[in-house]
């Protein structure tokens, strides 16, 4: 297997990097503390293709890999996971669902504003009492006079309160269990469609959550994203590519807690030396650095076989869960490392410390991404 990157792809992590170290990372605090979203970095990033990074040109899109797109996902969540998120739901969910499963009138109508960025997307899947078990949701949809009257609500909605275009499912008939959810596109303005609390979060504070709500809302029929009782089947194989950039945002905030840890071990001292030349702090960035690497890899081979059109759903989950869970490590050792430092917001690491752990929860905890792969070690083996 040839691990080295590209000339293109290396290309594109040079104009990923340039613009999240020189246009994010001086704002990244300032976002975090007023909650606002970055709505003026998120254009830009819709102006150099990253909000359409895996479709092609005739919607609009850049025609990238997942490689490219795992590897522009960690170099913005580098300097900000909030705006990594953004970049990884927007172009992953939402933009993803239409495109992969929705009629091409729908593609064409959707797509290319979405993918230009001329248009946020939200993707709704989790309601207040269904979040692991996806299949459990409330919300309902019912079909009348060439309409879907929609009636419910969901819950930690990334680009809930600023998208315009968002993908929701609902339950079309009860009594097929998880066979009778169907997706739909609805638009801000539909009659019945509003937006709920912003939710007040413990990390990626600028990301955008909202609850969305459903009365009596009309959606056109048209607005169906393939067949009644698809939309489950469809949100599971959104979720299989959603976790490899989810596994690309964790080694983003590993690796910039990696970065600063170095920084400040190689400048601060202690009893006369610095914290670098200490075993205890080397050992420290030995495990840290083998880690990220490891999560990296595993995450380029998730994306490399997702390009290559073969089964990823068990190598995303393994990128997934270990990316989320060493970079929650890596993390915690860069606050060790700064010690009280670390505590303070005056330090990148206190940050990134409480971006993480939206990783190990969102697109499937880790005990999910663990049932996924022991189920599929069971049939391998």
């Amino acid at each position: 297997m040839d691990f080295n990157l590209s000339e293109e792809n290396l290309q594109i992590q040079k104009i990923a990097r340039d613009f999240a170290q020189n246009r994010i990372a001086p704002v990244a605090m300032e976002y975090d503390e007023s909650q606002e979203f970055p709505m003026d970095i998120v254009k830009e990033l819709g102006e150099i293709g990253f909000l359409g990074i895996l479709f092609p040109e005739e919607y609009e899109g850049s025609n990238l890999s997942t490689v490219d797109y795992v590897i522009i996902v960690e170099e913005i969540s580098k300097a900000d996971p909030s705006i990594g998120l953004t970049v990884a739901s927007h172009n992953g969910l939402c933009t993803n669902h239409i495109y992969m499963f929705g009629s091409d009138d729908l593609k064409k109508k959707y797509v290319p504003d979405l993918a230009s960025g001329r248009k946020l997307g939200a993707w709704g899947l989790t309601e207040n009492v269904s979040g692991s078990d996806a299949a459990g949701m409330q919300t309902t949809a019912v079909k009348e006079n060439g309409y879907y009257i929609l009636n419910g609500s969901k819950s930690f909605i990334t680009q809930g309160g600023v998208g315009q275009t968002a993908v929701i499912t609902a339950v079309t008939d009860k009594s097929k269990g998880s066979k009778g959810i169907s997706a739909f596109v609805l638009e801000k303005g539909f009659v019945g469609f509003s937006v709920g609390k912003k939710e007040n979060k413990l990390g990626m504070r600028s990301s955008d959550t909202c609850e969305l709500i459903f009365d009596n809302c009309k959606v056109p029929a048209e607005n169906l994203i393939g067949n009644e009782g698809d939309g489950y089947k469809q949100c599971m194989q959104i979720l299989d590519g959603g976790r490899i950039s989810i596994a690309a945002l964790a080694v983003g905030i590993a690796q910039a807690a990696f970065e600063h840890s170095v920084k400040y071990a190689k400048q601060r001292k202690q009893f006369g030396k610095t914290l670098s030349e200490f075993q205890a702090i080397q050992f420290k960035l030995a495990d840290m650095a083998t880690e990220i690497e490891a999560a990296r890899l595993l995450t380029y081979k998730a994306a490399k076989l997702k390009d290559e059109g073969k089964d990823f759903k068990f190598a995303a989950s393994m990128a997934k869960y270990y990316a989320s869970e060493i970079a929650t490590r890596a993390t915690n050792e860069a606050i060790q490392i700064h010690g009280g430092y670390g505590f303070i917001k005056d330090f990148p690491v206190e940050k990134l410390y409480r971006d993480v752990k939206l990783t190990t929860i969102g697109e499937g905890t880790s005990e999910v991404q663990k049932m996924i792969m022991a189920r599929q070690l069971v049939e391998m083996y």
